[in-house]
């Protein structure tokens, strides 16, 4: 379809096309011509194959999916987003197989529905019509949807439950010191962090805090399975919750895109008995936030979770690691580093493998080690 600059905003009610589908089809039809007249010319020449492989790249249907779709995810429309923007959020979630195939679905509707805000329970991998479809007629909005990040701590998810459901405080901590109530595997010793797993969870009516939090850590176990975490965890020497406590300090040590390589620097320095020196093992028991540093009282801590003044890892996992970081902890990068620091203005982590190399890095990155 040819692109009107249509954008359709919440709230808003939007404009009408004279008449509807027939209007946006009557456009098509002046590109019909042109696409015939090409590949015809290319066929004299020769080339037609890739004049047909053109046409129907630049003037075919859009790729979409077929059905109703399987599965659940939850589709979150803020306010003032529009048929346009919330095309792209659908394909990045595999909701629709092409932003262009839903919006052209959005555009085609005589009627013009009007996007609403709110978290909407959705199927992947839906035909743009169905998708089209569910978020105009179909789908009720999920009554509440509560999101764990990467790395988020009991106490901040505890938090977030509480803020954005009926679930009170009180019944959260109390599912929370029932560790068979909400499925806690024996390894984890009571402990339930790092077993909340960071994803989107639907809140509906009804739901309780052992609901909840069972659901969080039915998750983390079905990641953790599908990566063979005890299996492999075994293979390196190192326990399921082991693994999982190395994947959590990554979340707050390095980038993604640094998990592997993070990972082969605790291991190396494990394998010597050298001190991790993890200063979000630190501000774990500090409650500290907002900076990578931490001060000389704080590195004087009795605590076990101190990996300045004890060696090895800490009792447990600071937070609740991503599947990323579980899957780096389980295969991590070869090498013989035993340092690393971030460029607090590039982002970039530099590793090394001897001190010296390592203060050159700190001092390139602007600060002392």
């Amino acid at each position: 379809m040819t692109d009107t600059g249509l954008d359709l905003v919440t709230g808003g009610e939007p404009p009408r096309p004279e008449r509807g589908r027939r209007r946006a089809e009557t456009k098509k039809r002046p590109w019909r011509g042109l696409v015939v007249l090409v590949v015809l010319l290319a066929l004299v020449g020769g080339g037609g194959y890739w004049a047909y492989g053109w046409a129907q790249d630049r003037f075919g249907p859009a790729e979409d999916y077929s059905g109703e779709g399987a599965g659940e995810v939850v589709v979150q429309v803020e306010s003032g987003a529009s048929w346009r923007s919330l095309s792209y959020d659908l394909e990045d979630q595999d909701v629709v197989k092409s932003a262009q195939a839903f919006y052209e679905e959005a555009l085609d509707d005589p009627d013009q529905a009007v996007l609403k805000a709110g978290s909407y329970q959705m199927k992947q991998k839906m035909s743009a019509a169905a998708a089209y479809r569910a978020l105009t007629t179909d789908i009720v909005p999920a009554d509440a949807t509560v999101v764990v990040p990467e790395g988020a701590r009991v106490d901040d998810i505890v938090a977030s439950i509480t803020e954005r459901t009926d679930i009170p405080q009180a019944d959260l901590e109390a599912a929370l010191a029932d560790p068979a109530a909400i499925g806690l595997p024996e390894i984890a010793a009571g402990n339930p962090e790092g077993y909340l797993y960071p994803a989107t969870y639907t809140v509906d009516s009804g739901e309780t805090a052992v609901s909840l939090l069972s659901k969080m850590v039915t998750k983390t176990l079905e990641i953790t399975a599908s990566l063979d975490i005890e299996g492999r965890a075994a293979q390196l020497g190192y326990t399921t919750e082991q693994v999982l406590t190395i994947a959590s300090i990554l979340e707050y040590e390095v980038s993604t895109d640094d998990f592997a390589r993070g990972a082969q620097v605790f291991y190396n320095r494990l394998e010597i008995g050298m001190p991790l020196q993890m200063d979000s093992t630190v501000h774990y028991i500090s409650g500290r936030s907002g900076d990578v540093f931490t001060t000389a009282e704080e590195r004087a801590s009795d605590s076990p979770y101190n990996t300045y003044k004890f060696p090895g890892l800490p009792p447990g996992p600071i937070g609740s690691p991503g599947e990323a970081a579980i899957e780096a902890a389980l295969n991590p990068e070869p090498g013989d580093w035993l340092y690393f620091v971030a460029d607090p203005d590039t982002g970039e982590t530099t590793f090394s493998v001897s001190y010296s190399e390592h203060q050159q890095a700190c001092r390139d990155a602007g600060f002392s080690c």
